[in-house]
């Protein structure tokens, strides 16, 4: 059975190791008033040396290791983090995706100004904007993310609406 996921202490930890970071995907999405669920945290990570150290010490700290399908515990470290693009990890606060990139190779420096900082439980999180997910999962162009929006172009018109008043 998986870990029940809470994001809350992912993004604690993140913030608290001083880790550069933007959430992308369903919590995301969440955060800014869509009503649909997700399985993880996903994460898009400023790729610089001190960053990546940082987001190492993070990871440890949640304990998390790579999703394998040989079944290895492999735990992510800075070479890895430096390296790979995409890094799909169980921690111990649930599934954490850690991605250098999003969409078409939107890499941190990209999103920065796609985002925004929101308050979450008395942090203070940047969180890629609405209409850069549904560009995101429009290019993913999987079954759940074609699902996912028609939800998030809803929410999205209602953000459009409500700031026009």
């Amino acid at each position: 059975m998986p870990a029940e996921l809470r994001f809350d202490e992912v993004l604690r930890v993140l913030v608290r190791n001083e880790v550069e970071f933007i959430v992308v995907g369903g919590i995301a999405a969440i955060l800014q008033g869509s009503p649909l669920t997700t399985e993880d945290v996903d994460v898009v990570y400023l790729t610089s040396e001190e960053n990546i150290l940082h987001l190492a010490k993070a990871l440890g700290e949640l304990e998390a290791f790579y999703l394998d399908p040989a079944g290895r515990h492999i735990e992510p470290d800075a070479t890895r983090l430096a390296s790979a693009r995409i890094h799909l990890l169980k921690t111990r606060c649930g599934r954490v995706d850690v991605l250098r990139t999003v969409g078409k190779g939107l890499a941190f420096q990209d999103l920065v100004g796609k985002s925004r900082v929101l308050e979450v439980d008395e942090l203070q999180v940047r969180v890629l904007d609405l209409a850069t997910i549904i560009e995101t999962k429009e290019h993913a162009d999987r079954p759940k993310d074609r699902y996912q929006l028609l939800f998030l172009r809803q929410v999205l018109a209602e953000i459009q609406r409500l700031e026009a008043e």
